[in-house]
């Protein structure tokens, strides 16, 4: 199901391009209907509504590109800050999706500060991904930005997307929001805390 899921967005990226730079109503029709089956295929695959689906992929105009995640790993008394999602229940690091205008630093550290009431700040990237490589399928294609990041001050305090916030050794880790971040990231984040001269990891 994961390659169907893989070929439908191959599908969808290549014909919202078409979309783009078509040159006539016929090349326009024809791409709109690769449009229309990517999304029939999403739909079957993650029992999703296809009607739905088709709005957000037309939603996304021009040359298609990944959307850019960022989170940030902070660290205080051999502990990592979490965040508790309020749309699942389950653990991450404070992050989300990088808005137009922010530099990434200034995207991780805002997120930490909206979810977790933590001022923090960007002193390294640890790691630039694929998110489809470690995590489960997804309609959109992202790349994740992971960034460690120095306690500055604040105090917990939860938002509209956070139901808690608390710290973590490596060992005592929530369960965690598999789409967003894994127990194996979360290890690799503590050896580059530990390890600061780690270069930064990448695909």
């Amino acid at each position: 199901m994961s390659n169907q899921v893989e070929w439908a967005k191959r599908i969808a990226a290549l014909a919202k391009t078409g979309l783009y730079y078509a040159q006539s109503h016929y090349d326009e029709e024809r791409y709109q209907q690769l449009v229309d089956i990517a999304a029939e295929m999403l739909a079957q695959a993650s029992t999703g509504d296809a009607a739905r689906i088709k709005l957000m992929l037309s939603a996304d105009d021009g040359y298609i590109t990944p959307k850019v995640d960022v989170r940030g790993a902070v660290f205080r008394d051999d502990k990592i800050l979490l965040v508790r999602e309020a749309v699942d229940g389950l653990w991450t690091l404070p992050g989300g999706w990088a808005d137009v205008g922010d530099a990434p630093s200034e995207a991780v550290e805002r997120e930490i500060r909206e979810e977790s009431g933590y001022e923090a700040k960007a002193v390294k990237l640890m790691a630039l991904e694929d998110r489809k490589r470690r995590h489960p399928p997804s309609l959109n294609e992202v790349y994740k930005l992971a960034f460690l990041c120095e306690l500055m001050g604040g105090e917990a305090r939860t938002s509209a997307e956070t139901t808690a916030v608390a710290w973590f050794g490596e060992d005592e880790l929530p369960p965690l929001s598999q789409g967003r971040v894994t127990a194996g990231q979360i290890r690799r984040w503590f050896k580059h805390w530990r390890q600061p001269d780690l270069p930064t990891e990448f695909d």
